[in-house]
């Protein structure tokens, strides 16, 4: 018997990809967990085994089209038998789960703006943000009538059913009473103004990637109030320290940078404030502190930024870590990196001083509470010993969520960062 083979659910608010390269053909003979596609998603590349053995009877995608989750891909049965000539596309069943190590950890995360609302039996379609907004409001979002595509409740229908009166975007026939009523609810948008294009303009179009971003970057800056501190460490001895060591494990394969001591100076003060090595639910309101210490590293890719994650960096010595930073960067730029190692963070640093950069305001990746930068490193006069000498400093600066933390807290946990990085003494236990 023939079966549909859907786009899996990847989690971490991933609704769509984008077939690469298809391994097999049409009329092949397929295995068991044999490759049958590589798909593009917004994070990374990932390779979709096949759930079923038998023969690929139809693909219904072609290389660089894009696939929803929960749309049918492929069938695959015996030879012979007929299936549709067009895909059935999202038909309400549930999304299959992607086939991933059971060992990857699946963290918490914050609803994605722009996530697609599956139609699900018994349940209106709408977006988490939307659901979100319906219990911030006391709405019951069963009871609302949806005008979006599709039936699907939009954030103007919960307003306007909070406000007992018909939603304020009227669509898909909705009755004229309701769009008689729309200007009694709806105050007048302010958005950007419209951009008339002249000769010589040029058109660029957002990547999947870029777009992503811009819709995370977004939620975070209007989902969580932000505060930052900034402070400079005197990393005139880890500097020492580096260079010294750093010919030592050439021979390796290990390229020492600052960035691994940066991480060990991290991982030992979420020790000491754990309060930072967390998750903030936005449904319960809850703070969950992880077990794990797991520090995503932001990476400029030719694409856009990427957030890969070295895991247990509490375990884990400051040449390991060196391995995985440079292990995760080169797969993140190739865009050869596993979904994999792209979940589970807990805490991100970013390196804007690898670019030049003196002083930085970083935004928070949700779920996560915090984010550090680390910038340039400059020769500066300080006073040491009563004399004044030059010295190498380093701008550090750490915004965090303020409504599970305060600026005495964070000025503390950065505190202990800098007492390790310009004590790197402290930490070379772990140097191996």
């Amino acid at each position: 018997m023939a079966k549909e083979f859907r786009f899996p659910d990847l989690g971490e608010g991933i609704h769509e990809g984008t077939i690469v390269k298809w391994h097999v053909k049409e009329g092949e003979r397929v295995k068991a967990d044999q490759i049958l596609a590589e798909v593009e998603t917004d994070k990374a590349i990932v390779e979709l085994p096949s759930p079923y053995e038998g023969t690929l009877l139809k693909a219904y995608c072609s290389e660089g089209q894009a696939i929803k989750v929960g749309e049918v891909l492929l069938v695959i049965g015996e030879a012979g038998e007929s299936v549709p000539a067009a895909s059935p596309g999202i038909d309400g069943a549930a999304p299959q789960k992607a086939l991933i190590p059971a060992s990857a950890p699946t963290p918490a995360s914050a609803p994605t703006p722009g996530q697609p609302a599956l139609a699900v039996p018994g349940h209106h379609q709408a977006t988490p943000a939307t659901r979100k907004l319906a219990r911030d409001l006391g709405v019951d979002i069963e009871k609302v009538q949806g005008t979006g595509p599709g039936g699907r409740v939009t954030e103007e229908d919960v307003k306007g059913a909070a406000s007992g009166i018909a939603a304020s975007t009227p669509s898909h026939g909705q009755p004229a009473s309701a769009q008689a009523a729309a200007p009694q609810i709806q105050a007048k948008a302010i958005g950007a103004p419209e951009i008339t294009a002249e000769e010589g303009d040029q058109r660029v179009p957002l990547t999947r990637l870029r777009k992503i971003i811009a819709e995370r970057m977004v939620y975070s800056k209007t989902h969580i109030p932000h505060a930052c501190g900034m402070d400079f460490a005197d990393v005139t001895r880890l500097g020492e320290i580096r260079e010294k060591e750093k010919k030592n494990f050439e021979p390796k394969g290990v390229k020492l940078t600052y960035l691994p001591f940066i991480v060990k100076a991290v991982a030992i003060a979420l020790k000491e404030y754990p309060r930072f090595n967390a998750h903030f639910e936005e449904g319960s309101g809850d703070l969950v502190i992880r077990r794990r210490h797991n520090i995503g590293i932001a990476v400029d890719t030719p694409e856009g930024l990427m957030v890969p994650v070295v895991k247990d960096v509490d375990k884990k010595s400051i040449v390991e870590i060196a391995q995985d930073i440079e292990h995760l960067a080169t797969a993140a730029k190739e865009r050869k990196i596993k979904l994999e190692d792209m979940r589970g963070g807990t805490f991100t640093i970013t390196n804007v001083g690898s670019v030049g950069g003196m002083y930085s305001t970083p935004i928070i990746n949700p779920p996560e509470v915090a984010i550090m930068g680390i910038h340039r490193i400059k020769d500066m006069p300080m006073a040491v010993d009563d004399k004044i000498k030059a010295r190498k400093v380093m701008g550090i600066s750490m915004c965090f969520d303020h409504r599970v933390a305060d600026g005495a807290e964070a000025t503390l946990f950065m505190n202990v960062v800098m007492k390790h990085l310009e004590d790197p003494d402290l930490m070379l236990v772990d140097m191996i």
